[in-house]
């Protein structure tokens, strides 16, 4: 079972790029909405609640600079909407998965990998709602790449095994 949905660190960003305008008129730049959301973004309430950051930006009614101090529970309710899309779509993808996978998948566990696994409490947010549990992967930057490097490597291998195959037997 696969599901794929255009929602990620990007949409996040624009989910806090926004909140900034709604709630106090302010013109934040992706790259500082991205910086908000590695430094205090969650996706569950946690130790991480405490923390506050500074929303620079423009502001919109008199066109100068201003700063803003926000929470992250402000930053994670304004992320919610991204938030709640990845873990419907997990939820909905494991009751289309099989028994047996599922089977499996309760006993391993899912695990999480990407930029988005790096967001604070993600991995619980999606346990609660799975009733499973939740794993980030080793290095969830690069493991995808890596391992579809190893798949790569893997084919390469299985092809001139099948071509060697091929050749040297002989014909039945």
């Amino acid at each position: 079972m696969s599901r794929s949905i255009r929602i990620g660190g990007d949409e996040m960003d624009q989910d806090i790029v926004n909140f900034a305008r709604r709630e106090y008129n302010l013109l934040l730049g992706e790259r500082t909405a991205e910086d908000i959301k590695v430094a205090i973004g969650s996706a569950y309430p946690g130790e991480w609640d405490q923390q506050r950051v500074n929303l620079r930006g423009r502001d919109l009614l008199t066109g100068l600079p201003r700063s803003v101090e926000v929470g992250a529970d402000q930053i994670r309710e304004a992320i919610e909407p991204s938030v709640a899309q990845i873990v419907d779509t997990i939820r909905d993808t494991i009751e289309e998965t099989p028994p047996e996978l599922v089977a499996d998948i309760m006993d391993q566990g899912i695990v999480i990998a990407g930029g988005g696994a790096l967001l604070a409490g993600l991995d619980r947010r999606v346990a609660e709602a799975t009733q499973m549990p939740v794993h980030i992967a080793d290095d969830p930057l690069t493991c995808v790449a890596r391992g579809t490097g190893i798949v790569l490597q893997e084919m390469a291998s299985m092809e001139r095994v099948l071509v060697t195959e091929t050749y040297i037997r002989p014909p039945r």
